[in-house]
């Protein structure tokens, strides 16, 4: 099974805190994870013979957090092209704004651009419903562990 990369945008932690936990779902099921803290995304491109798995939480009217917008912006002004790449994303939010997990569905949109291929469904876990995220995005990982 190929190793999958995860790299996180938060506020608060919960966003990381989720992406830890499955950093270590994944490593117990047997699939190398490689967890890519905020400030060493600078220059990374995901290579197209792993997983990418973006795990972000949406701040202000939508907006990517600040520790993972420059990475972002990064990805969309080099624009490489990622035609193997096999991606999924878990984004947080509040369903109470227009703009509900707009930070996930932006790198949705901007990864289909460079050519990857999502995985499965864009996870939104809302935090009008769920006190632990991490339970959700288990949930939704056993599922797809078996796509990778």
């Amino acid at each position: 099974m190929r190793k999958v990369n995860l790299v996180f945008g938060t506020v608060y932690g919960s966003a990381q805190f989720v992406a830890q936990t499955m950093e270590e779902e994944l490593s117990a099921a047997g699939v190398e994870a490689q967890l890519h803290q905020p400030e060493t995304l600078e220059g990374f491109v995901p290579p197209e013979d792993e997983v990418l798995l973006i795990v972000t939480s949406t701040t202000g009217q939508g907006d990517l957090p600040d520790n993972i917008s420059p990475w972002f912006e990064m990805m969309r002004s080099d624009a490489p092209y990622l035609p193997k790449l096999e991606y999924g994303v878990i984004t947080l939010g509040d369903s109470s704004y227009e703009t509900f997990c707009n930070a996930g569905i932006r790198f949705d949109e901007l990864f289909t651009e460079l050519g990857a291929r999502r995985i499965g469904e864009l996870l939104k876990i809302d935090a009008c419903e769920t006190m632990e995220p991490e339970e959700e995005a288990k949930r939704w990982l056993q599922e797809w562990i078996k796509l990778i």
